[in-house]
């Protein structure tokens, strides 16, 4: 396996609602050329042309590393993050971020290897996908092979470089600022409107857990609970909220309790704490069924993928 330079030269094109556009017409055209390197692997395969590999293991300890196509690879994530049901401009829109996503995690990191599980992204195998599938697999399989095949080496970028593209499942209404969850500081990551979520289903839960075990994990008294001083941010993610005298963050109590979200209601009732969540998932970047929503709306993958990564352009490796 060679290692080598790729040398990339971009021309830059920057778990119903009503449609604000049906086409790409409120895409920005642009007429500079830049280029920027990425350190990527190379196959001495000459029949695949060199296709870029990504480095690719099944345990979390990655000692089982091997390399695969990046557009094979694609198609395992593309199976494995989306529901192959969704409409095809849903699935595009997935595979130009999942692509985007593992090029970003190796370009920053060197010798990057990248898991099979949602430490990084879900890839599942043909095996897996026959087994997800059944009778249906050559169905969602042409599906998404198809997506990732019209996309086919589309990546998102910002200022001339490579865009870190989280995603999640849905939203509360609003996708939420990677300032806030991950402390990272990036324009095309804030905070924008995602209503098409609330159309369905797994927008809102209600779980109930026990009391005890309730505070254990938030590590406070349980002799009278008391929540006080909930605050929110305008798209209503919880940023801060006090129980018992003691101040936790949203991303806090969202992680020690393992929620589905960080806009959430809790409620004491008796020995019982029952919390309504709104969203499942960080909020950051594009909203899965999001897309959906927009793609059902007659939007393209690139009006969805510029709007919830806003001021990206989409470039061809």
């Amino acid at each position: 396996m060679n290692k080598v330079l790729v040398i990339l030269i971009f021309v830059l094109i920057p778990i119903a609602i009503e449609t604000s556009s049906n086409s790409d017409s409120n895409i920005n055209s642009g007429l500079e050329s830049k280029e920027f390197t990425i350190d990527l692997f190379t196959t001495n395969d000459t029949n695949k042309d060199d296709a870029i590999q990504v480095s690719l293991s099944y345990n979390q300890d990655k000692t089982d590393a091997f390399t695969i196509d990046l557009e094979e690879y694609v198609i395992g994530v593309v199976a494995g993050e989306m529901p192959a049901s969704f409409s095809m401009e849903a699935l595009k829109a997935q595979a130009v971020a999942s692509r985007t996503f593992a090029l970003y995690k190796m370009n920053t990191v060197k010798d990057y290897v990248l898991s099979t599980t949602i430490s990084d992204q879900v890839y599942l195998t043909m095996d897996k996908m026959q087994e997800k599938w059944g009778n249906d697999f050559e169905y969602y399989y042409d599906r998404v092979k198809t997506a990732v095949e019209e996309t086919k080496g589309e990546v998102l970028t910002y200022d001339g470089n490579l865009a870190s593209t989280y995603y999640f499942a849905i939203s509360n209404g609003y996708t939420d600022d990677a300032l806030v969850v991950f402390n990272e500081d990036k324009d095309y990551l804030v905070s924008v409107d995602s209503s098409w979520d609330k159309n369905y289903q797994s927008y809102s839960s209600v779980y109930t857990m026990n009391k005890i075990d309730f505070c254990n994990k938030l590590e406070i008294s349980c002799d009278n609970i008391t929540i006080l001083d909930v605050i929110r941010a305008d798209n209503n993610y919880v940023r801060n909220i006090t129980i018992n005298d003691k101040t936790f963050t949203g991303v806090q109590v969202f992680q020690k309790l393992n929620l589905k979200s960080t806009d959430f209601d809790i409620i004491v009732d008796g020995n019982s704490i029952k919390i309504q969540t709104r969203g499942f998932g960080h909020g950051i970047g594009m909203s899965q069924y999001g897309a959906q929503g927009m793609a059902l709306d007659g939007n393209s993958y690139k009006n969805i993928l510029f709007h919830y990564y806003n001021g990206t352009e989409i470039v061809k490796m």
